[in-house]
This record gives structure tokens, sequence and C-alpha cells, in this order.
């Protein structure tokens, strides 16, 4: 797979759990996402984010290449500046200019590669004029059980193009269209078994020492808390929320029960966001109708909980969180 002066398109892209990334704030959907992962199965990740669009702006640069720990953004180039530059203390601290360097290399190196496969990819869809996006991810997950996994996808205008297969050692086509470039690098059996090696021997030291320099960030635990709330509409029913902020890492579980029984297939949420301030928020809604007797309750799973936080929904309730302070420590809260 030539990377200066090939005329075929290769480009990459995640889709996990029916979720789609363009760039920016966006990528944090994707970026602690693992394949066949539950929420609260403790794990780390490296990702290499590339965005690359037909028509750039001051606001969306033509190249982008972004590197990720966990949900930390470490290292970020544009095709304006020209320069990788860091995005966290810790990461400019512990990282020697060869590094620095390096990462421009390649950074160049896809840059020019991407003008040519751009081109190809509207010519082999017949479709020229106006916006156009690649989009490639790569990385690996650490899980807490010490087991690993490796991958890297790609997409065209916001669909699967093709996707690695490591085992195999061959490409997985999303659409007839991709399956010309699937025969070509199916057959560069040296260019595969790089892949390979990176993906399964290479990406996990490389993770493991960017969790040693930002260890005090990146596995700190912070507890949630949880308030619960209720709207009445027109139609007679009422809208429960259960508000869940201030919590560290990302992943988290939360469900509405009644009579304490899961209700997931009943409720809404609008997923995880960032809080601004290094935490993480959501909220999850459920429509009940207050008529019908029943006990409705928030139910939270966390990592930095030593049992599930639960704030029930009434005229009165008792928000109880028990979470870790210290080894063999509790802390009760009852507002």
């Amino acid at each position: 797979m030539q990377l200066l002066g090939e005329t075929e398109a290769h480009t990459i892209f995640i889709l996990k759990h029916g979720e789609r990334w363009l760039m920016g704030d966006a990528e944090r959907d994707l970026v602690m996402v693992g394949e066949g992962e539950s929420a609260l199965e403790s794990q780390h990740s490296w990702r290499i984010f590339h965005t690359v669009v037909s028509e750039p702006s001051p606001e969306l640069p033509w190249h982008r290449y972004v590197g990720y720990v966990n949900d930390q953004v470490v290292f970020e180039y544009n095709s304006e500046k020209q320069r990788v530059e860091p995005r966290t203390p810790w990461m400019a601290q512990n990282e020697d200019s060869e590094f620095w360097d390096h990462q421009i290399w390649w950074a160049r190196r896809w840059q020019a590669w991407f003008r040519g496969s751009l081109n190809t990819l509207r010519e082999l869809y017949n479709r020229t004029e106006g916006f156009h996006i690649i989009q490639m991810i790569l990385g690996c997950d650490l899980r807490e059980d010490n087991t690993t996994w490796g991958f890297y996808q790609d997409s065209y205008n916001e669909r699967d193009f093709l996707t690695f297969d490591k085992e195999t050692m061959t490409w997985v086509a999303a659409d007839i269209g991709a399956q010309i470039t699937k025969r070509r690098w199916d057959a560069e059996v040296f260019d595969n078994q790089r892949w390979k090696h990176y993906l399964e021997e290479e990406c996990i030291p490389w993770l493991r020492s960017f969790l040693e320099y930002g260890k005090e960030t990146l596995q700190r635990k912070v507890h949630p808390t949880a308030r619960v709330s209720d709207r009445s509409s027109h139609d007679g029913l009422t809208t429960l929320s259960c508000k869940v902020s201030g919590f560290y890492p990302r992943d988290i579980t939360v469900t509405w029960l009644k009579n304490g029984e899961s209700r997931q297939q009943d409720t809404y949420s609008e997923g995880i966001l960032p809080s601004g301030d290094g935490t993480y928020q959501t909220w999850v809604t459920m429509e009940i109708d207050p008529k019908i007797k029943a006990h409705y309750s928030c139910h939270v799973e966390h990592e930095s909980l030593l049992e599930p936080l639960s704030v029930s929904w009434g005229k009165a309730f008792v928000c109880l969180s028990v979470f870790l302070v210290g080894e063999g420590e509790s802390i009760k809260l009852n507002p």
C-alpha cells in the first residue's frame, strides 16, 4: 500500500453501536468504545483519527490528524499549521523531539497520500462535485483482564468503506465500489503483515507508556451524583428525568427501574457529554402514567462506586450514594 503516488483509495473509519463520528467533539463518542465491551468493563484505549475534506474552511482544515489516549486529546496536527502539537502537559513533558518529528513525518506522508485518495474516491463513486470527506481510525484497547483488541477501519462520505481483518490479514469491503480496492490490498501480503504486527505487538506498548505518563489524570476515579425530576405533559403522562453528573471515567450505566425491574427499552438518552471540568454528565428520561401505582427509581453503576447508586422518584425520596474514598473506606450521603 504505497502512500506516495498511490492512485487507489485507502481510508479509515469506525462505526460502533450505530454511532458515526465526523470530527472534533463528536470523536469522543467513539474514543472509549471497544468491540463487545460492556459499559462498565474497565479499559484503556489508544486512537488515531484522520479527517480529510474536499472543501476546507478556517474551522475545518483540509487534513486533521488527532491522537487520543482514553478520552484525552494528546496531540493534534492540521494541514494549516503543518505541525504536530501536544495537547496535554504530561505528553509534552515525556516525549522528546524525535517522537514529535516522527509524528510530523507520518502526518505529511498521510496527507500527500490522502490527496490522491480523495480524487480517486470521487471518480470511483462518480461524484466529483460538492463536499466529500474521508475518515480514518485505528487503535487498540487494553482491558482490565489484560486482554487486548486492535482495529483499523475506514469510511467515505460517512459510509463504511474498508475494514482490516487482522486474523485473516485481508480487507472487508462495505460495498461494490470498495471491492476494487479490497482485491488489490488483499494481494499486498507484506503490508498486511505490518498492520497486523502494529495492531497486535506495537500499539499496546505505546498505550502503556502513555498511560504511565498521564496516570494522575487518566486513571483517577470520580464518583457520580444523581438527581431525579419530573415534568407533566399535556397528554396526562409524566416524564421522569435522571441527571447523573460529575463522574470519571466516562463509562457509566444509568437505568430506570419500575418496581425493581429494568425499563431500559422505555428510556431515552442523548448520550454522555463532557461537563467542561474534566468530568462527564448524562440524562436518562422515561414517560410514565402517574395514575398507575408503581415505584420508580434511577439506578446508576460506575466503577468509582462500591455499590450502585439509587434515587427514587416520589414526593419524598432518598439519594444514597456509596463510593470509594480510600482502600477499605466508604461514605454514605443522605441529603
